[in-house]
């Protein structure tokens, strides 16, 4: 049974981290006595997979990798060349990250960590570009999509409660995707690939003098696997930088704009996604739908005084998509119309003072503000021709935050990080077909104290651990008063203890175990057949999300690198709903139980290199009462091979699910359930230009 199957990972209560730490630090003395480690960057835990060039961290704000525990960082090399439909599927490269394929148009998936889910109920991962905020209201990744893998220099991955940088959203953790900056150098890639896929990319660099230039183009276009899933996309960014001639301040502005129109395969049954996964329903033949987003940045960094930096960000992001979808042949179809823009700032302080009492010392805050103007329209229609209105939305959300931590290093060897953050959030909500306007809820200021701690016991040994508190609140209608009860944020109070270690000199390790409880955690109705949502009625309840996670990340020489990486997770209703007692003790639905991403590269001689990964996870349960059949489970093979013709021109070869694998997405909401069958084998032939 699912609520007995729980046992197989430890139930520790919440207080359990706060006797962990007293226990931590009063070893630490003793420790200390047979500690060696002079680098202060040993304490840290963060793991760090292909190429990622290092930057000074004297001025600025304070790297990821050097204060955050459960840190993980895909470098350039194990993103830029590969081939994918949109770029969320590049995380499935990341530990303990699960992808949710959707499949279907311009919504085709996102990723989500720490036992969420990426359904779009409960959307946990704060995303940001280039540090601009990207999610949508309902913490979606819209934003994500407009970013191609080769203008990808890095992405950073937060996961747990100890971050205080950002507010909304961050529930389980955020993920940072840094695109190229500077650099006198461009790549021009062509691909033709299976199902009628043809792509070109184009980044290049310029610089001159005080100025950095770089620019992006980006096209892909396909037939799909499956019938019926044709689908076109653009993408076009630049970014201008200027820095002053002592390199003190700099200022920049960054644009990106991107298209999609695509057709919808639509969802089938369980015994049709078995019987025949690659077609289409006949009710879902005019199903289709198209995306434009668009996102503008201002950047000013620059050196107040000495050790004292400062860090400024405005921004703007206009997102739209209109989607007609039919869900099942007992629906009807909808056309759904999202509009919103926001407007936001953040900006950061960071104070590196010397101090006799201590090793090294650094305090930073921060503020940032967002304004959201938003709209939501659905339709019942037929054949893309309106019938009946069901939704008109018009609501503005306005949050508000700040935060300080300090980096305390009271040795080389200790790194201790409390911090505390702070939000609040306001805005209206109107219901255009009733005139109903309602405030939002009454969420007050949101405290969110946080304390890391991590030790280096040896140059090759280090021990960390983590408490954190973030929130949740209601997306769309939810956040808002539309009913008699007026609903808290959820608090979510998370814990981690872990140890990163070295057993060889090519081999790199980390394993932790994490808990997260929330208090009331909210999730969206989503009404797939086109009913109206009253607002109000997804609480879940009181939730346990608990887990382990072991990493390995190798260095065979210099030829040959690899990782594993392995999460055992679960999400259960510790409290239900009163309206659905039947969910006691049952698991959230759509979170596997494990995560699995493996993989190697091999530089075979100077022109060759391969490449091989496996992405798996095992299966879920479709609904949140645990009564209909687990599904979901995968194991996919993906291969490369590039070589470089010449010192300019390579050509690179790229196997997707290479045993042809099939596994299917699955859904179940207010009595439908839905099946999207994944991308069965493909290749893709693509022609390298460096210039």
């Amino acid at each position: 049974m699912p609520t007995s199957s729980s046992s197989s990972i430890s139930r520790a209560r919440p207080n359990a981290w706060a006797c962990a730490i007293p226990v931590l630090l009063a070893a630490l003395p003793a420790a200390a006595e047979h500690s060696n480690a002079a680098d202060p960057s040993a304490a840290g835990a963060a793991l760090s997979l292909g190429t990622v060039q290092v930057q000074a961290a004297s001025t600025g704000p304070l790297p990821v990798q050097g204060v955050f525990s459960s840190v993980d960082i895909l470098g350039a090399s194990v993103v830029q060349d590969q081939r994918v439909d949109y770029s969320w599927e590049l995380f499935s490269r990341a530990p303990g990250v699960q992808v949710t394929p959707f499949r279907q148009g311009t919504d085709a998936g996102r990723f989500s960590m720490r036992g969420f889910n990426g359904e779009g109920r409960v959307n946990a991962v704060k995303l940001l570009i280039d540090g601009i905020p990207s999610n949508d209201n309902a913490g979606g990744m819209p934003y994500l999509d407009a970013v191609f893998p080769m203008d990808i220099e890095a992405i950073e991955i937060v996961r747990g409660t100890n971050d205080p940088r950002y507010g909304l959203h961050n529930i389980a953790g955020n993920a940072h995707v840094v695109t190229r900056t500077g650099g006198n150098e461009g790549r021009a890639t062509a691909t033709l690939g299976s199902f009628g896929t043809r792509e070109v990319q184009l980044a290049r660099g310029v610089e001159s003098g005080n100025w950095s230039q770089n620019y992006s183009l980006a096209w892909r276009e396909g037939d799909g696997w499956r019938d019926h899933a044709d689908a076109s996309k653009q993408a076009l960014s630049g970014k201008w930088f200027y820095t002053a001639d002592d390199g003190r301040w700099r200022a920049g502005l960054s644009a990106r704009a991107y298209r999609n129109r695509a057709l919808e395969s639509g969802y089938l049954t369980r015994e049709q996604a078995q019987a025949a996964p690659r077609s289409s329903p006949a009710w879902s033949a005019s199903d289709r739908s198209e995306r434009d987003t668009t996102q503008l940045g201002l950047y000013l960094d620059g050196e107040l005084a000495d050790r004292l930096s400062w860090s400024t960000r405005v921004y703007r992001n206009h997102y739209e998509n209109q989607r007609w979808v039919r869900f099942s042949q007992a629906g009807v179809q909808q056309e759904r119309d999202t509009d919103e823009t926001h407007h936001g700032a953040i900006t950061t302080l960071t104070w590196r003072p010397r101090v006799d009492w201590a090793h090294a010392f650094t305090l930073e805050g921060g503020l940032d503000a967002q304004w959201q103007d938003n709209a939501a329209q659905r339709w019942r229609s037929a054949e893309r021709v309106r019938t009946a209105q069901i939704r008109d939305w018009a609501f503005d959300l306005n949050t508000r935050g700040a935060y300080v931590q300090a980096v305390i290093r009271p040795v080389a060897a200790l790194q201790i990080v409390p911090a505390l953050r702070v939000d609040r959030v306001g805005g209206s909500f109107d219901n255009l077909q009733t005139g109903e306007r309602a405030p939002v809820h009454g969420y007050g200021t949101i405290r969110q104290p946080k304390l890391s701690a991590a030790y280096a016991v040896r140059d090759d040994l280090s021990v960390y651990g983590n408490w954190g508190r973030t929130f949740q609140i209601g997306s769309g209608i939810d956040a808002y008063r539309t009913q008699a009860r007026s609903l808290s944020p959820s608090i979510n109070d998370g814990w981690e203890a872990g140890v990163k270690f070295q057993p060889l000199p090519w081999l790199k390790a980390r394993v932790a175990y994490w808990e997260q409880r929330a208090s009331g955690e909210v999730a969206r109705v989503l009404g797939v057949d086109g009913l109206p949502d009253p607002g109000g009625l997804g609480n879940v309840g009181r939730t346990l999300r608990q887990g382990y996670d072991l990493q390995l990340n190798a260095q065979m020489g210099a030829g040959l690198t690899g990782w594993l990486a392995w999460s055992r997770q679960r999400a259960r209703i510790v409290m239900p709903d009163p309206s659905a007692p039947q969910t006691a003790g049952k698991e959230v639905e759509n979170v596997p139980h494990h995560l699995l991403t493996a993989g190697a590269q091999y530089r075979a001689t100077e022109r060759l290199r391969l490449s091989a990964s496996v992405s798996a996870q095992g299966d879920y349960w479709l609904d949140r009462a645990n009564t209909l059949p687990r599904t979901g489970g995968f194991a996919v093979l993906n291969l490369g091979a590039q070589w470089q013709l010449t010192p300019t021109v390579d050509v690179g070869l790229q196997v997707n699910n290479a045993t042809n694998r099939r596994y299917v997405y699955a859904w179940y909401d207010s009595g439908s359930s839905g099946y999207s069958p994944g991308d069965g084998r493909s290749l893709a032939l693509t022609l390298g230009y460096q210039f």
